[in-house]
């Protein structure tokens, strides 16, 4: 069982701040890193993986530094997102070139073992460059996985599959996780994480904005206070009702949108009280849209909080 660890870690290029000192530690089990595109979790991940170097603090591995460190990275497997690959290699002759940059005894049975767990032995002998972005991914796993790593990272491992694909590599990331090996992967999708990760943690702009289970995650998010753009039928009388309940925090008239801008701080009360009141004062309610549901403002919140 092997567990990383980031202690106040900063990563910045040039001026801009990548990573802004993110503490963490990732153990055995399926962890989620969590966060908007542009978060940092790419440059976070290239970190553990010992692909990048901190601008200041550390990540280990069991105690060791991983950056520059050949026996660590003997213990890390890493499935990178971005999609360039050797296409002019098939999946077969792919995998194994990495099991022979890792020295192992075995390397073409090694190969065909990993391309067997992600159920790419039909499609072995072709060339990448004819593979579906799915199939590109299932590949870059048997990579990664070629050595039999104790730890496993993946950077958004989830794009461009197929939702019987998906369900293939939740599997095999909740067996990995379940056999006690260090399984983390990032997502800026929270339902896709509540799905496999035991644990997530959350990254926003760089910074580590909250941990936790999702259940505590989801509460966080739910707890905070939430906006809503609401049009109707009459939209003053509307604003007049709902402002005099003490979950409705505030309620601006957007002239340009014709709308409410409505600020909830108790999500569940509101929920209900908006289309009673509605109802109780004859107000027909046109459109009700959240209009900070993104994951940047879900957790600016909690960073800020």
């Amino acid at each position: 069982m092997s567990t990383l660890i980031i202690d106040n870690v900063s990563r910045w290029f040039g001026n801009v701040v990548a990573v802004n000192d993110v503490t963490m530690t990732i153990g055995p089990g399926v962890t989620g890193l969590l966060g908007p595109n542009g978060a940092g979790k790419s440059t976070l991940i290239n970190m553990m993986g010992g692909f990048l170097a901190p601008s200041t603090g550390s990540v280990t591995l069991d105690g060791t530094q991983i950056w520059r460190n050949e026996q660590s990275y003997r213990h890390i497997g890493i499935v990178p997102e971005r999609e360039s690959m050797y296409d002019f290699l098939t999946g077969q002759e792919f995998v194994l070139a990495n099991a022979e940059l890792h020295g192992l005894p075995k390397p073409r049975a090694a190969a065909q073992r990993a391309l067997a767990t992600v159920e790419m032995e039909y499609a072995a002998g072709r060339k990448i460059s004819t593979y579906s972005k799915g199939m590109r991914q299932r590949v870059k796993m048997a990579s990664a996985l070629v050595h039999d790593p104790s730890v496993l990272l993946l950077d958004e491992p989830f794009n461009g599959m197929d939702p019987r694909q998906r369900m293939q590599l939740m599997d095999l990331l909740r067996q990995m996780g379940a056999e006690g090996r260090t399984v983390l992967f990032s997502s800026h999708i929270l339902e896709e994480v509540e799905q496999l990760a035991a644990h997530i943690e959350v990254i926003v702009a760089g910074r580590h904005a909250a941990s936790g289970d999702f259940r505590k995650i989801r509460r966080l998010m739910i707890d905070r206070p939430h906006r809503y753009l609401v049009r109707s039928s009459d939209d003053r009388a509307l604003a007049a009702a709902l402002i005099a309940d003490a979950s409705t925090a505030g309620i601006e008239v957007d002239a340009a949108e014709g709308a409410l801008r409505i600020q909830a701080v108790d999500f569940n009360r509101f929920t209900e009280l908006l289309p009673r009141v509605a109802r109780e004062h004859g107000i027909t309610l046109l459109t009700v849209s959240p209009s900070d549901e993104s994951l940047e403002s879900v957790f600016s919140y909690l960073v800020a909080a």
